[in-house]
């Protein structure tokens, strides 16, 4: 037994064991990766409003903001249920730069103070320069935020 780790075909046989799963690895291509390129819900810059300026200016876009706290029972269910839509994830995805904020760390208070939130979730879209075109408070359904988003952009 002790002479089996130095024997040939011990050897050889790890050799092909560990090319063998050399050759699979980057073969595979995860399904999750894959829908990515088409996200079931909103792609959201997370907690950098100064990130979400730079991409709204490169993009010629506006920036559609949700500002959440961690403890808002509201925010988590836009989060699941209103973010997740397929058509809300098109539309945003497509129109918007997102960016998602938790008001309540790093710049967040500032931001909060700024933008004179007083409750969570607020719903804010800004023009590309920072302006704020359109707003909304509470949750809001599938529906009303195709709404809202399709009202800001005729502003």
């Amino acid at each position: 037994m002790k002479y089996l780790f130095k024997s040939a075909l011990f050897k050889n046989a790890l050799q092909l064991v560990l090319v063998a799963g050399l050759a699979f690895t980057g073969t595979y291509h995860h399904p999750a990766i894959i829908a990515d390129k088409n996200p079931s819900h909103i792609v959201f810059i997370e907690d950098s409003w100064d990130e979400a300026l730079k991409q709204a200016a490169k993009q010629n876009k506006y920036i559609f903001v949700d500002a959440y706290a961690t403890w808002c029972g509201p925010c988590k269910m836009l989060k699941a249920r209103t973010f997740t839509d397929d058509k809300v994830a098109e539309f945003y995805n497509s129109n918007f730069v997102n960016v998602s904020i938790d008001m309540e760390k790093g710049r967040g208070p500032e931001l909060a103070r700024a933008w004179q939130l007083r409750a969570y979730p607020t719903l804010i879209i800004f023009d590309k320069k920072g302006k704020p075109v359109l707003g909304t408070v509470g949750f809001i359904s599938a529906s009303e935020l195709l709404r809202f988003g399709h009202e800001a952009l005729r502003k």
